[in-house]
């Protein structure tokens, strides 16, 4: 086959293959024109390929045809698009569809600290068994105040940030066990209701929740967040619905840990709140007041660009080009 004559004869078909992939908008008969010219040109490629494969007319029309592919296809979003999807988009669709789970957990968690705290104050026997008295009071006049302004707040907050943000992790990631979380939450609400109930045996009840609600609720929020994924991934193995296991699982993981990476993010803020704010000198009524706005900005991001997100057919999950393919469900 002579090249140069076949370049001739094809040559007006490859530069408008180039015009029409250079331009911004096609309308219906310019974008079938483009399709057509794109599988021409790809039989010219391929003829040209058995006999030159190295020609410059080849790598002409290699890099028309990528461009051609590239404008019907469409390329894949920049950074700023995707980390504006994660933020408007995914995370908000999956927090939102954990609401009720991170609700009852919080209700549980809750029932249970106070139980043991009430159990504490209201039973001297107990109430021995945790250490001495010197160590109690120790605790109650320096150590529960003192553990928030012992160090520097900005280390401090990175310090808690990092536990917490490992912490939340962790139930994300061993909540397909189905063990791991309710361990981990009846752990930390026993901790919890122990130090609060030696607070209120010793008439300090008040310093408690001042010391706590700051940070706390926004922390804990979040700890219930992680611990209702978690679940959520577990259950996806229990009930998969008409997917496969592996399939829920693939899925509502991909979905979930989502969610651990914008904890990290709302972790990061529960911690700047615990290192500045907890500690500071401001009223209690202002530091309190602070917490609950921290806490109310959450759910109103939650409930509302959530339930958008939800609405629209999201679910926190990748889109099927990042996800791979999937068999078909009855």
């Amino acid at each position: 086959m002579d090249i140069d004559a076949f370049e001739a004869v094809h040559r007006p078909d490859w530069d408008r293959l180039a015009v029409l992939s250079r331009r911004r908008r096609l309308d219906g008969a310019e974008a079938d024109e483009l399709v057509r010219l794109y599988q021409r040109v790809s039989t010219h490629l391929s003829l040209l390929r058995s006999i030159a494969p190295e020609s410059p007319t080849s790598t002409l029309l290699s890099s028309r045809l990528a461009r051609a592919r590239t404008r019907f296809t469409g390329a894949r979003s920049n950074l700023a698009e995707d980390v504006a999807t994660f933020f408007v988009v995914a995370l908000p669709a999956a927090l939102y569809r954990l609401r009720w789970w991170t609700v009852i957990i919080g209700v549980v968690f809750c029932a249970v600290a106070t139980t043991v705290a009430l159990w504490v104050a209201s039973d001297p026997h107990v109430l021995a068994t945790l250490g001495t008295e010197a160590t109690r009071r120790k605790l109650v006049d320096e150590q529960f105040v003192g553990y928030y302004s012992d160090n520097p707040a900005a280390s401090f907050a990175g310090s808690v940030w990092i536990n917490n943000a490992w912490i939340a992790a962790q139930c994300v990631a061993f909540g397909v066990t189905g063990l791991w979380v309710p361990a981990a939450l009846m752990q930390n609400a026993v901790s919890l209701g122990l130090t609060g109930g030696i607070m209120v045996a010793y008439g300090r009840t008040d310093t408690f929740f001042a010391y706590i609600l700051p940070h706390g609720l926004m922390e804990l929020t979040s700890v219930f967040v992680a611990g209702a994924a978690g679940l959520a991934i577990f259950w996806a193995w229990v009930r998969p619905g008409p997917r496969t296991r592996l399939q829920a699982l693939a899925e509502e993981g991909r979905s979930l840990i989502t969610v651990a990476l914008g904890l990290v993010l709302v972790l990061a803020v529960s911690g700047m709140v615990e290192g500045f704010v907890t500690p500071s000198g401001l009223p209690t009524w202002l530091r309190i007041g602070i917490g609950a706005l921290v806490l109310a900005a959450f759910w109103t991001y939650v409930l509302v660009l959530g339930r958008r997100a939800v609405r629209a057919g999201q679910g926190g999950d990748l889109d099927a080009a990042d996800a791979g393919y999937r068999e078909l469900a009855a």
